[in-house]
């Protein structure tokens, strides 16, 4: 490999670089600033809070189920390309192999998608 081959690759990064600093800092400079003190509220939806933050606290099933979403999700990002090129490692004589790779990444998915099921973790109570 020639360096020569990443200078499109350093040229793109530079200037989507370039592009993000000028468009924050036109946003920062041209865009209308009038702070209120209804709008320096750190809450959203404009009303007073009920009680502390401390007192209103997430469950952990909030977290199981996020964790699971971001599992699963990162389970199409492996097995969609593995899809695509399948054709590709079976005529390099890698099917089988490629198969079996998947077959156990995907057995040890659903063996933790039926535990969680199973200990009630994807309840919503």
């Amino acid at each position: 490999m020639e360096l020569g081959n990443y200078l499109p690759l350093v040229i793109f990064t530079g200037i989507a670089t370039i592009a993000a600093i000028a468009i924050t800092a036109a946003g920062s400079l041209l865009g209308p600033s009038n702070p209120t003190k209804q709008k320096q509220i750190p809450y959203e939806s404009g009303s007073n809070p009920i009680g502390s933050p401390k007192e209103s606290r997430f469950g952990i099933r909030f977290y199981m189920i996020a964790l699971s979403f971001i599992l699963f999700d990162l389970e199409a990002v492996f097995v969609i390309p593995w899809a695509i090129s399948w054709n590709q490692s079976e005529a390099l004589g890698y099917g089988l192999y490629s198969f079996g790779v998947m077959f156990v990444f995907l057995t040890i998915l659903t063996l933790g998608l039926v535990y969680e099921w199973s200990q009630g973790g994807l309840e919503w109570d």
